[in-house]
């Protein structure tokens, strides 16, 4: 039995999870690491929405998993990733939740970049 808080979005902390109708591309050291037309758009809150992109069109070769997680009481526990072209500036870039609590459960298999520590996320609109 966990003691970690479990909360459910509501009006105070609303969160969705909708399909991008967009490519999303990820470059890291002049490499593409992603490449993908179904990302999910997880918008939480009034935080800038995040993009989980699938592991199928994300390049695992570039990435190491690390011992680092981290805890967020409306989607769970989350594993890391290094991106290991980026060197020190992507120690810890990626993230997913392997068992996402219920009402975040699309992006289960799914990877999310921190903006700041690749070279850029481009979303090209068709």
């Amino acid at each position: 039995m966990s003691d970690k808080p479990v909360k459910v979005p509501g009006p105070d902390h609303p969160i969705t999870v909708e399909k991008n109708p967009d490519r999303v591309v990820v470059k890291v050291a002049g490499q593409i690491v992603a490449d993908t037309r179904d990302a999910l758009s997880l918008q939480e809150a009034n935080y800038p929405a995040v993009q989980y992109i699938p592991r199928k069109d994300v390049d695992l070769t570039q990435l190491e998993r690390t011992d680092h997680e981290s805890y967020c009481p409306y989607k769970g526990d989350a594993s890391y990733y290094s991106i290991l072209p980026g060197g020190e500036k992507t120690v810890n870039a990626v993230w997913t939740y392997e068992n996402p609590y219920a009402p975040v459960a699309d992006i289960k298999d799914h990877l999310a970049f921190y903006p700041d520590r690749v070279d850029s996320i481009e979303i090209l609109a068709d």
